[in-house]
């Protein structure tokens, strides 16, 4: 009798051990999905943060955005909300101007996007009731510089951050083997007037001289 009752209880726990076993077996597919699920969305936000902290670093400048000032040759989409007749993609003039309907001339030269759009917006208020402007550089023509001499790749470069000279020459492919890294010469243009700055490349590089930003226009003259 004592025999067939212990039998009875282990099959009994055997079978129960049974069912546990395979409750959890059935239950960790989706648990591992769940950890994964969280592991994936975890290396989605690093990757992301990681690709704006990148951005930042490298200081990639999108000609979008409202630090950027228009230039001549810039082109420029202008949107006025539901003004077709107004909405046009106009490029900027030498002079710095560019031509809308209504307004005829406007300066954009030194501004940014908002500050244009802010513009636009004061002065289409006289013909527009309450116009809703969006201001975009299409093509950064003007935010550039030009590279002469003994740098292996001479020309205009087109710059998309803010840029220093050192950073310019690697840009431009390096020196040759006989250019004068001692008396570059950079040739800008600052209210109407030509100024020329010599600049000792060595200097620079030996921390002696605080490295030179460059602006766009700049003529970069390497002997």
């Amino acid at each position: 009798m004592k025999k067939s009752v212990i039998a009875f209880l282990s099959v009994v726990c055997f079978f129960s051990f049974f069912v546990c076993v395979k409750n959890v077996a059935s239950e960790n597919p989706a648990g591992k999905t769940q950890r994964s699920s969280a592991a994936d969305t975890s290396n989605k936000i690093t990757e992301d943060t990681s690709t704006k902290y990148n951005k930042k670093i490298t200081g990639d400048f999108i000609a979008g955005t409202d630090e950027y000032i228009i230039g001549p040759e810039d082109v420029l989409d202008i949107f006025v909300w539901k003004e077709e007749s107004l909405t046009k993609t106009v490029p900027v003039r030498i002079d710095g101007k560019i031509s809308l309907p209504l307004l005829d001339d406007i300066q954009a030269s030194g501004l940014t996007p908002l500050q244009l759009k802010e513009e636009l917006t004061k002065k289409l208020g006289r013909f527009v009731d309450n116009p809703t402007v969006t201001v975009t550089v299409k093509e950064a023509n003007s935010f550039r510089a030009f590279v002469s001499g003994e740098v292996k790749q001479p020309g205009m470069v087109h710059l998309r951050s803010d840029v220093t000279l050192v950073k310019l020459i690697v840009m431009a492919g390096g020196f040759t083997e006989w250019a004068n890294k001692r008396k570059i010469l950079i040739i800008r243009k600052e209210n109407g007037k030509e100024k020329r700055i010599t600049v000792n490349y060595n200097n620079i590089i030996d921390g002696d001289t605080q490295d030179i930003a460059i602006k766009p226009g700049d003529t970069v003259i390497i002997p």
